[in-house]
């Protein structure tokens, strides 16, 4: 990418539309709006404008245009976004003409928002946020998301960072000017109080349960069984739609099927899981050791059986009982009574159970109370999750790490040792925002932004 060229993007959705966004952003961004028609507007004011091809004259539409003088803009450059009719034809033209002015070129995915953090417009974290926002799906996500777009890590972040630099100033001062009179001889005692207790504050941030990921991510619940119990059936009425295909023959379902829900404003992935039983076929042995992986992975296990075939069962396999697992009877609208459903099982398995019949919906809607409950203590906590990425809770375990290691240090004859492990902590928390060898992720950050954002 050349830093100077000027870049343009459709902000919009797919034409046809009721208005499409044509954003325009670098050096060049007022000729190419007074190319098309004829003088910027006033700042930050719209205006309606008559859009004309510069070579034929012709008018291709009459449109809204704004205009964004640097630095105060959304990337920190010159900004025009012209505001048209959403169809096809005009879209086209004017992106055409865009594409042949000198300079200007159409934008890459992400490549606005890439400016604005290279101009300083918005940290890491808020970069994240933003892509997050644009991606949520649950009540919950967008909330988390406008935290992080607002600046909810990327502020504490830089009043820790400043908070280290102040340790490391005093301790820097202890090494450099110790033969000083006006110099204070102890300034390695407050500067490690002022690192304790930010240590204690980060800890307590990386000890959420990883509460921010899971929000954002989403729980993961999976339906496993033994074949023919009804688990299709079961992610079905849950999805309320044909997700999986149903049919009496045991061993339809080979591989895994993934149903997206919104239970309570929390993401959920339901997995509807191969029939998990022994067999010579070798595609069914596959989906079993699917199965077993995936039910072994999950939040939460919904082990279904036949209610009718469930009597002399003891237990769950090995594997799915280790995990956070909800035993359902299935097809209970087959048996005249169900007082003596659980049979063995109520006194051998100690896990939550519930009968359904996922043909008629009897008990799914307990079954599906249970679950937005599950969902909501499983990532439920009194404050908002502070990190909602792996990659600002691993920056912050360094930052830690390199804590522990400043305070093992003897508090004398050992400054140098101290400092240094400070300026590690600093740097990596210059990482987490953005300040410092980024370099290396930013790519995989901004390849997820649509063109014109």
């Amino acid at each position: 990418m050349l830093e100077r060229d000027t870049i343009f993007g459709l902000s919009t959705g797919r034409p046809p539309a009721a208005i499409a966004v044509v954003r325009i952003s670098g050096p060049g961004a007022g000729t190419a709006l007074g190319a098309l028609i004829g003088k910027a507007p006033e700042p930050r004011k719209a205006a309606l404008a008559c859009v004309r091809d510069p070579v034929s004259g012709d008018i291709i539409d009459e449109a809204l245009a704004l205009w964004f003088p640097a630095p105060g803009s959304a990337t920190g450059e010159d900004v025009a976004e012209l505001h048209l009719h959403g169809g096809r034809a005009v879209v086209t033209a004017v992106l055409s003409v865009l594409g042949a002015l000198e300079n200007c070129r159409a934008a890459e995915p992400g490549e606005f928002t890439r400016r604005a953090f290279e101009n300083g417009k918005l940290d890491l974290t808020r970069v994240e946020g933003l892509a997050d926002l644009i991606a949520a799906d649950t009540e919950g996500q967008r909330r988390q998301a406008v935290r992080q777009l607002r600046g909810m890590l990327g502020d504490r972040t830089e009043t820790w960072r400043e908070t280290l630099i102040s340790a490391l100033a005093l301790i820097e001062a202890r090494i450099d000017f110790s033969d000083e009179g006006d110099v204070p001889e102890d300034l390695t005692a407050p500067a490690l109080a002022m690192v304790r207790a930010l240590r204690a504050e980060m800890a307590d941030a990386l000890s959420d349960r990883h509460r921010g990921e899971r929000v954002r991510e989403g729980l993961v619940v999976a339906i496993a069984g033994p074949p023919n119990a009804g688990k299709s059936s079961l992610i079905n009425a849950i999805a309320r739609r044909d997700a999986a295909i149903v049919s009496p023959h045991p061993g339809t379902t080979r591989d895994v099927i993934e149903v997206h829900l919104d239970l309570g404003g929390l993401p959920v992935t339901v997995l509807d899981t191969a029939g998990i039983r022994e067999s010579e076929d070798p595609v069914e042995q596959e989906g079993t050791r699917r199965a077993r992986a995936r039910a072994a992975e999950a939040d939460l296990v919904l082990w279904i059986m036949d209610v009718a075939a469930a009597q002399g069962t003891t237990g769950l396999p090995d594997e799915i009982g280790k995990r956070p697992s909800w035993i359902v009877l299935n097809k209970v609208d087959l048996i005249e009574s169900t007082d003596n459903a659980w049979g063995k099982i109520a006194s051998s398995a100690d896990h939550r159970g519930f009968l359904i019949s996922a043909r008629t919906g009897e008990g799914m809607q307990a079954l599906m109370s249970a679950l937005e409950s599950f969902a909501a203590k499983f990532v439920g906590g009194t404050e908002p999750a502070l990190i909602t990425r792996e990659r600002h809770r691993l920056a912050l375990e360094e930052t830690v790490a390199a804590l522990d290691r400043a305070l093992a240090e003897p508090a004398t004859d050992r400054e140098e040792m101290i400092a240094e492990e400070l300026r590690l902590a600093a740097r990596a928390l210059g990482r987490l925002v953005g300040r410092v060898d980024v370099e290396d992720i930013l790519d995989v950050i901004f390849r997820d932004f649509c063109i014109g954002k």
